[in-house]
């Protein structure tokens, strides 16, 4: 076997992450890990590849035992690991980021070609010469993705790796995840998407409060036992609120306008929402979608048109870990910051105060009630896991009592049961009479939620008829005639 954990336990103060968990990857073969957010699945691949070093376990590769003290220990070992965050230097460029991970050497004309031939072989493309910290979110994943595999790994780790990928792209990295197993690689996929898991994987083992509750071949799971393994039942999904009837407008647009650093981004939108209504927003990455959610939050000016928000706004951003959170900061410190002054605990007319008793107290219960897994309000926001920060945004978002809530792929990274469980959040948030809008680059998403679709093509903002299919609705995304069939 190219990778074998065996007995793995770690823990991080009072939360053990991990418990005896086994895990072995043949030459060959993507293996699949599922699990509930903070099941421990990405704890244990960070430990396997020399992120963090386990309590108790081995790990062995090609059969022999192997400690490892860092990640350049484990890429010698031929192990790369995709992170679900980027770990680009936004500083540094495209091809620089590259040359740092695989240790290339930095001559730039030279370094620009071996980058472009990279990414071009796999179906990734990326400019070499610009910034990171210009990418979006899913070209920051395609930087990890090419950062990872130009060192030349055997073995592959990918955590959450198509979470911000939009459909087509999210296909063509799985096939190249079964093209690399079917040359002789080892991949190991971390994924929420019970339908990934079982398109691409050939074995699949589920993770449940950091123990392994089921390993198997896939010809052996169905969609329904690996969620019942999961979270130990079946998927509870809150009723859709029955929304008869909508309030006034406050969202309008009219021939709204919106530039991105270069060029124009969102040409034109003219529509309006009222309260009580959840609209979604379909779109292929980079088509004005990103700017029209900004300027709605209020994060980004239109240079041409009208736009009429009610307030309080309230935004949750799709990258958690630079827009939405600060990671070193305590649970109930990012919370305080992202409610704002009109917040119970901010006291004092002419010297504002913070009440950090009633702060962590509300924290406190925020955790509960969401089901977010930390060991307390005073936690570090970076030691939850990924989906865990999502919903502690969601929570944050809600605290605000917003008459507009702004989501932008809001259940990203989420396992099934916390992502209709955000569904069910948003639903609430629109029958209480907010005006509610959504972006997700998952169209069956976007067709589950929204009362109204709008879609994002060319800088173009239209909107969908009643009752549009996912044929239809990509169809209108490329800008193509629309088929008849939905």
């Amino acid at each position: 076997m190219p990778l074998t954990l065996t007995a793995i336990s770690k823990s991080f103060g009072p939360v053990q992450a991990l418990r005896g968990v086994s895990l072995a990857v043949a030459a060959g073969e993507v293996h699949a890990v599922l699990g509930e957010n903070g099941a421990g699945k990405t704890t244990l691949m960070h430990i396997a590849d020399g992120l963090l070093r386990p309590d108790a376990g081995t790990i062995a590769v090609d059969g022999a035992v192997v400690r490892f003290r860092s990640a350049r220990d484990a890429r010698r070992h031929g192990i790369g690991m995709v992170h679900q965050h980027s770990t680009a230097v936004p500083a540094l460029s495209v091809m620089e980021n590259i040359a740092l991970a695989a240790g290339w050497p930095v001559a730039p004309a030279a370094l620009r070609l071996r980058v472009e031939a990279l990414a071009d072989r796999l179906s990734l493309p990326l400019d070499p010469s610009v910034s990171a910290s210009q990418l979006t979110v899913s070209l920051k994943q395609r930087l990890e993705i090419v950062k990872a595999l130009a060192s030349e790994a055997r073995i592959l780790l990918l955590d959450e790796p198509t979470a911000a990928l939009a459909p087509a792209e999210a296909e063509e990295l799985l096939r190249f995840v079964r093209g690399f197993a079917q040359s002789g690689g080892a991949a190991v996929l971390i994924t929420h998407k019970l339908d990934e898991a079982l398109a691409v994987a050939d074995r699949i083992t589920v993770l449940r409060r950091g123990a392994v509750v089921r390993s198997a071949p896939r010809r052996d799971c169905t969609a329904a036992q690996l969620t019942e393994a999961m979270i130990g039942g079946a998927v509870a999904v809150a009723a859709r609120p029955d929304v008869r009837h909508h309030g006034p407008a406050l969202i309008r647009c009219d021939g709204l306008e919106v530039a991105r650093e270069s060029g124009t981004g969102l040409h034109l939108a003219t529509f309006s929402i009222r309260g009580g209504e959840l609209v979604a927003v379909a779109g292929v990455e980079g088509n004005g979608q990103r700017e029209l959610l900004r300027a709605v939050a209020g994060l980004r000016r239109p240079f041409r048109g009208l736009l009429e928000v009610s307030r309080p706004i309230a935004f949750i951003p799709e990258d958690r870990t630079t827009e939405g959170l600060i990671p070193t900061l305590t649970l109930t410190e990012n919370v305080v910051l992202g409610v704002g002054r009109a917040a119970p605990w901010i006291t004092g007319r002419l010297v504002r105060r913070v009440d950090w008793r009633a702060a962590r107290v509300r924290t406190a219960e925020l955790l509960q009630q969401f089901g977010i897994r930390a060991a307390g309000p005073d936690a570090a926001a970076g030691s939850l896991s990924g989906g865990n920060q999502q919903k502690l945004l969601v929570a944050r978002a809600l605290e605000r009592h917003p008459r507009v809530l702004v989501a932008e792929n809001p259940t990203r990274g989420l396992d099934v049961q916390a992502a209709a469980d955000v569904h069910a959040r948003l639903r609430e948030a629109s029958a209480a009479g907010a005006a509610v809008l959504v972006y997700s680059n998952d169209l069956d998403e976007v067709l589950e939620l929204g009362d109204r679709v709008l879609v994002a093509a060319e800088g173009v903002i239209s909107e969908a008829p009643p009752g549009v299919g996912r044929l239809q609705l990509g169809a209108m995304m490329l800008h193509r005639e629309m088929p008849n069939a939905g």
